[in-house]
């Protein structure tokens, strides 16, 4: 009996297993260098996520400053305006053949330097006879005698329609007046943008900043081509209803304009103009002759054609212009 209760407690102290302390002890341990070694690349994954981040959400709009210029240019992606030091513009005398559109437009924006009443306007028709022209001479003519430096012009390209709702937000508590221009200013079929401007325009709960109004250039009466405009009336249920949808922006603006192709006379009357505020030497009958041969050749008479005339002969001849005129008539951007 002595021998077996010997054997049986040999066989439990085999069976028992090691000291359970010592393996906690081991594996703490262990687990803390292992720790350690997975806190360092926590931290920098968490600082690529935060850097990530911050690239993603949009910044924050500059705050303007509308002292820096009488000019900016609106850029959609940033949300800011940039200011324009040097305007790329044509002194009002020189702008021949369109006396009618440019005493209107002349006494719009006084009205509206002014505060009073005034239209949102519509310059559309002949190509390179001087709309942009005129809007940007505008502006300068008003803000140097009526407004005194506080009507500013902010140019919004064609592609950022969509956000005229952002920049009617930054310049609706400005102190200044702001004319907002869109040179060749036209929507093609699957382009729906449109109804974004009808809602700035009018429609809208806000409705248009009292300081702000819009001047838009078009080669188009309706903004939009005819073959788009038919083509909406013969494929539509309802044809009448489509048509009026689309034709109901240019109506938004309460004053059009026309620009028409000039005559021989007029298109005379442009080249003589500059070339007697440019002081080029040339004969009267030479003149005649040469500019009419460039109108041939070129298929049209406007003032774009004269302008690029001008320049044709002043460098045979050797005078320079720079500095004295910046751009053609129909100059697109300043």
């Amino acid at each position: 009996m002595a021998k077996t209760a010997k054997s049986k407690s040999k066989l439990k102290s085999k069976a028992l297993p090691k000291s359970p302390k010592a393996k906690p002890a081991n594996t703490a341990a262990k687990a803390k260098p292992a720790g350690r070694a997975m806190a360092a690349p926590d931290v920098a994954t968490l600082l690529r996520i935060a850097d990530a981040l911050e690239r993603l959400a949009p910044k924050a709009a500059a705050q303007t400053d509308f002292d820096a210029a009488d000019a900016f240019i609106w850029q959609a992606q940033g949300s800011q305006l940039v200011p324009v030091p040097r305007v790329n513009r044509v002194e009002m005398m020189l702008l021949k053949g369109i006396d009618r559109v440019r005493d209107t437009l002349m006494e719009n924006t006084e009205r509206f330097a002014k505060v009073l009443p005034a239209n949102n306007a519509l310059l559309w028709g002949a190509r390179g006879m001087g709309k942009s022209s005129l809007v940007k001479a505008s502006h300068a003519a008003v803000n140097a005698t009526v407004a005194r430096g506080t009507l500013k012009l902010v140019e919004i390209h064609r592609e950022d329609i969509e956000s005229l709702p952002d920049l009617m937000a930054l310049v609706r508590t400005s102190p200044y007046r702001f004319i907002v221009f869109c040179d060749d200013l036209s929507f093609d079929a699957e382009d729906t943008s449109y109804k974004s401007l009808k809602a700035v325009l009018e429609g809208g709960i806000e409705g248009r900043p009292e300081n702000v109004i819009l001047y838009a250039t078009s080669n188009r009466r309706h903004l939009m081509s005819r073959d788009m405009i038919e083509n909406e009336r013969s494929t539509a249920i309802n044809p009448g209803e489509t048509v009026e949808e689309k034709v109901s922006l240019s109506d938004r603006f309460g004053l059009w304009l026309g620009f028409h192709r000039c005559s021989q006379d007029e298109f005379l009357a442009m080249v003589e103009g500059y070339i007697s505020h440019f002081k080029i030497p040339i004969a009267a009958d030479d003149l005649r002759r040469e500019a009419l041969e460039w109108a041939t050749t070129r298929g049209s008479r406007s003032g774009r054609v004269a302008w690029q005339y001008v320049q044709d002969l002043a460098g045979r001849l050797g005078v320079k212009l720079s500095g004295q005129k910046r751009g053609w008539p129909g100059q697109a951007r300043p």
